[in-house]
């Protein structure tokens, strides 16, 4: 019997990630895009437009915000398998928007749990929840499954919701829900506002005279940072188990923003200091300084090891954007 699958926020990074490696096991894999002026499918257009997933892949139009569009959506595919990436996922954005914010990252896992329990379907749900959900302080590092939540952004503290309703419908109706508390995971997808990101697409623009500085905040923020299509395989796994229950997902090891510069900017025989500047509106009105996970229970449970190194994270990223600058002058 082929499982079907339903993802929202699938034209983000990790969506893209966890589609291809949904499809490559044979899922029939349907995704949740909300109407935008412009189309927002670039991670995922190769997989959509190939016709040998015509019949694997569907898109329908719907908000996480709507409950009605995500109860129709949802009664409609019937889902085994439910990933719920859909989020406003950018820490610094949600000071800017933290109603939207909520009713995003947390009001519309609700609507998720609510469709799924009133249809009395028995999909598995992954629920993406996130290191921002801890506080980051050094004395409480590494973080694991068993660490106080203490969120400091509107992002984290809707993000704190949603986990703390999953455990709720999880007990309280029997649902298998799963949260992956997943660390900073980056890849090539990663979207242009998330400071890997500004720092490779900076690397590549900067040779070729198109950007003069990269502004950043706080380089001396740690974070923990792992490689996104390892990540995904982590949630797939969650689901495959024979109860629900929450993960860290992480590498155990941090480094600097100034070390990510330092890195990326060495791989093009640049120092980085030279083109670095400071910018004190970067900074959030609540650093979290310092974010490790402990992914030992991953590790013991579902086997899930994480295999690509922080060096070679940057190089994966700094080589990506310079193809794509490669086959633009081609």
């Amino acid at each position: 019997m082929i499982k079907i699958a339903l993802i929202t926020g699938i034209t983000g990074q990790d969506g893209s990630y966890l589609t291809e490696l949904l499809l490559s096991k044979g899922y029939q894999v349907h995704g949740l895009v909300r109407r935008c002026s412009t189309f927002n499918r670039q991670r995922i257009e190769h997989l959509y437009g190939d016709f040998h997933n015509e019949d694997k892949l569907h898109l329908h139009y719907g908000d996480l915000t709507d409950y009605i569009s995500v109860m129709n959506i949802i009664k409609k595919v019937r889902p085994s398998e439910i990933y719920n990436l859909g989020a406003q996922s950018h820490v610094a954005v949600s000071y800017e928007i933290p109603n939207y914010t909520a009713q995003t990252s947390g009001i519309g896992v609700l609507n998720v749990l609510e469709a799924v329990r009133i249809l009395g379907l028995d999909s598995r749900i992954y629920q993406a929840s996130t290191s921002e959900l801890f506080r980051g302080s050094p004395d409480t590092s590494p973080q694991n499954e068993d660490t106080i939540f203490d969120p400091v952004s509107p992002y984290g503290v809707a993000k704190l919701y949603a986990h703390q309703l999953c455990k709720v419908y999880r007990e309280a109706y029997g649902m298998f829900i799963s949260c992956g508390i997943l660390f900073n995971h980056e890849s090539p997808r990663r979207g242009k506002n998330f400071v890997t990101r500004k720092i490779t697409v900076a690397v590549n623009n900067i040779p070729r005279n198109k950007q003069k500085y990269l502004y950043l905040g706080n380089l001396e923020a740690k974070r923990d940072w792992g490689y996104a299509p390892e990540y995904v395989e982590g949630m797939w796994t969650m689901l495959q188990q024979n109860k629900p229950n929450d993960y860290v997902l992480a590498t155990g090891e941090t480094h600097t923003i100034k070390e990510f510069c330092e890195e990326a900017f060495k791989l093009v025989g640049l120092n980085w200091e030279d083109y670095v500047k400071y910018d004190e509106r970067q900074i959030r009105p609540n650093e979290v300084d310092l974010l490790c996970g402990d992914a030992s229970k991953a590790k013991e449970e579902l086997g899930w090891i994480p295999k690509t190194k922080f060096k070679e994270l940057v190089k994966i990223m700094i080589d990506a954007d310079v193809n794509k600058i490669t086959k633009t002058k081609v």
